[in-house]
């Protein structure tokens, strides 16, 4: 019983560790949007003819 138990946990623990990684991935691509957006808002700001 303990083995199934333990065999549970580290399922869940690599599940964790997945979804982990997918949010981190989606944080890196909306800080680089994020950044993008910034840089264009500056630009148009500061543009003069």
């Amino acid at each position: 019983m303990k083995m199934m138990s333990s065999a549970t946990t580290a399922a869940e623990q690599s599940k964790r560790k997945a979804s982990c990684r997918k949010l981190g991935g989606y944080l890196k691509q909306q800080k680089g949007r994020l950044y993008i957006i910034r840089r264009c808002v500056v630009m148009l700001l500061c543009w003069h003819d």
